[in-house]
């Protein structure tokens, strides 16, 4: 990390679940080809001190095990900077800047979020290595009804934004499927959008699917419970296809509860492999070829 960036920390809203503590898991064996976490919350990943939570060590221990490129995605303004510092400083790191959803309703009620939407356009276009407006979208989990007003009008500024600058759009989903596709509809979507850790049904992956949208699977999809997200991903086409950590959040079987890390990525992948009935290799490639018309080169 670039020396400005890496001691710089930054205020996490109490709209934000905390990152898990605890000890890091044991790295799983590598890949047999090249993977791409596409998305993570490296900055969010510190915990104690712990050596191997810094994000030079990080990706070290991703690099490790096969998991050669990253997209780091930033969340409020703080995390945005901290992706631009990231990203024009690690070779393997893309970067993605957004206000979550979660923010913008505490950003609406301070009188701030327009000021907000402008920075972060700013920052989506300081840096060629800034690929991706996100993440973005609705939260009708952790925002209540009196602050869905807000997260919508964002929502509609990060797509405006992201059509104006070429950048992919992640969206984040969390139980707010319909209001999520009639927004894109609505708004009409960029070239490239991404719901990261996809969280939807056999029915809205067909939606989603027919939309033309990249769906991205998370540690969620390796959970004993997930059996409705398994079938989900048996419907989606390669070239549709994303893998990623959330990292340092939803950390895969059999390590949940604990933080995770780009370097659990194998795990994922493995997991998407088994349902596709396909071989890890084959995994690794799709989905790095997908990521790729996404995001575009990280060298």
């Amino acid at each position: 990390m670039c020396r400005e960036s890496e001691h710089v920390t930054h205020p996490r809203s109490e709209m934000f679940p905390p990152a898990p503590a605890g000890d890091y898991p044991p790295p799983p064996p590598p890949l047999p080809a090249p993977a791409v976490d596409s998305h993570c919350h490296l900055d969010l990943s510190r915990h104690d001190g712990a050596a191997e939570l810094d994000p030079t060590g990080a990706l070290a221990a991703a690099r490790a095990v096969g998991v050669s490129r990253v997209v780091q995605i930033g969340c409020d303004l703080g995390g945005a900077r901290w992706a631009v510092a990231a990203a024009d400083e690690h070779p393997g790191v893309l970067a993605g800047v957004a206000l979550h959803p979660n923010e913008a309703p505490r950003l609406a009620e301070r009188g701030e979020l327009d000021a907000a939407l402008a920075e972060v356009e700013r920052l989506a276009d300081s840096s060629e290595r800034v690929r991706a407006v996100g993440e973005t979208g609705l939260d009708h989990f952790r925002t209540g009804v009196e602050g869905r007003a807000a997260q919508e009008a964002s929502f509609r500024a990060h797509i405006a934004m992201a059509k104006r600058l070429g950048k992919a759009l992640v969206v984040h989903d969390r139980d707010a499927h319909e209001d999520v596709l009639r927004v894109l509809d609505q708004e009409g979507a960029p070239q490239h959008v991404v719901l990261h850790c996809f969280s939807g049904d056999s029915g809205f992956t067909r939606r989603c699917v027919e939309r033309g949208y990249v769906l991205s699977f998370a540690g969620t999809v390796t959970f004993r419970n997930a059996g409705t997200l398994r079938e989900a991903l048996a419907l989606v086409p390669p070239e549709q296809l994303m893998v990623e950590t959330d990292s340092p959040y939803l950390t895969p079987t059999p390590h949940r509860g604990r933080p995770n890390g780009p370097y659990l990525l194998p795990l994922t992948v493995r997991a998407v492999a088994d349902v596709l009935g396909a071989d890890a290799a084959s995994v690794c490639a799709i989905t790095s070829s997908t990521a790729e018309r996404v995001f575009g080169t990280w060298w």
